[in-house]
């Protein structure tokens, strides 16, 4: 059975960082220990209640794409195992399938997004622009669209409770600098392109996804944090794919739809989730992991 982890505890490490979903702690030598939670985010909120053992999947379909991205940039893992650095008395099992430990490194300050398709907030920022982060598009478009080519489209990195705000390439550029911009935007087309046709053999269209970079002590660019997964992802069955709605998926885009119902500001506090929305996520998380890795987590 899954594990189930809202919040982590770990006395006598330092927690350097509770996010959405990640919490982060340091370990010696310039080492960190990332633990994904079952907490679920939408709409930039924390929702009360977790999906039980989203943190494991979330943490082992990374993992599985780091491993396939190898060759494309270095990414964040060690290696090192996640039983060697837990305090003594440790719930190892509660752990070991939702933790990673990592390099430590200075994160880039921008949410890296790649777009083949128009949905979501891309597809609103188009209905009222005719262009996404300033990126003019092609008149027409109908909803969950395939692109012409893929888009890099970033966004600002929100603080807890905060919204993130997609911005331009110039914005990028202004906050991080021209050439460090190029090679993450560059970094992260590459890695949609080899995934998208990954996935696609699958059958699965990976519509969109973000992904986050930092730099280690001589500059060099790692792709860190999670990669590829259905919080970060929007995944289409393509056999259920249709232009002019919004797809089915295997993320929590069922989730959003579900809040999407409801009288909420999306604002924090989130709304409590009826178990029957929780149970349908985690199976979707689950299948997507199953159908892209060949991973089971009963």
């Amino acid at each position: 059975m899954p594990t189930t982890l809202h919040t982590s505890n770990l006395p006598g490490l330092p927690l350097l960082h509770r996010g959405k979903v990640r919490d982060v702690y340091g370990l010696p030598g310039d080492r960190l220990l990332m633990v994904a939670s079952d907490r679920l985010s939408a709409f930039d909120v924390v929702l009360p209640d977790p999906i039980p053992g989203k943190g494991e999947m979330l943490c082992q379909v990374s993992n599985f794409w780091f491993g396939k991205t190898a060759h494309l940039m270095p990414n964040h893992l060690t290696h090192d195992a996640v039983a060697d650095v837990l305090p003594a008395g440790t719930d190892v099992a509660l752990y070991a399938k939702r933790s990673v430990v990592t390099k430590k490194l200075k994160p880039v300050p921008v949410e890296a997004i790649a777009r083949g398709y128009i949905i979501g907030s891309g597809w609103k920022d188009y209905q009222k622009t005719g262009a996404i982060c300033g990126i003019e598009l092609p008149k027409g478009l109908r909803q969950a669209e395939r692109l012409p080519e893929p888009i890099f489209t970033p966004s600002t990195k929100a603080a807890v409770g905060d919204h993130d705000e997609n911005v331009s390439f110039d914005a990028v550029a202004a906050r991080i600098g021209g050439e460090l911009a190029e090679q993450v935007r560059d970094a992260t087309l590459r890695i949609y392109a080899f995934a998208s046709a990954y996935a696609a053999e699958r059958g699965i269209i990976i519509a969109d996804t973000k992904l986050e970079f930092g730099l280690d002590e001589n500059g060099v660019l790692h792709v860190m944090d999670e990669m590829l997964t259905p919080d970060s992802s929007r995944f289409w069955p393509a056999d259920s794919y249709a232009v002019g709605i919004s797809p089915p998926s295997y993320d929590k885009q069922y989730v959003r739809d579900y809040l999407e119902t409801l009288d909420w500001n999306k604002t924090a506090p989130g709304p409590k989730v009826p178990a029957d929305v929780i149970e349908a996520t985690r199976a979707k998380y689950a299948e997507a992991l199953w159908r892209l890795a060949d991973l089971k987590i009963d």
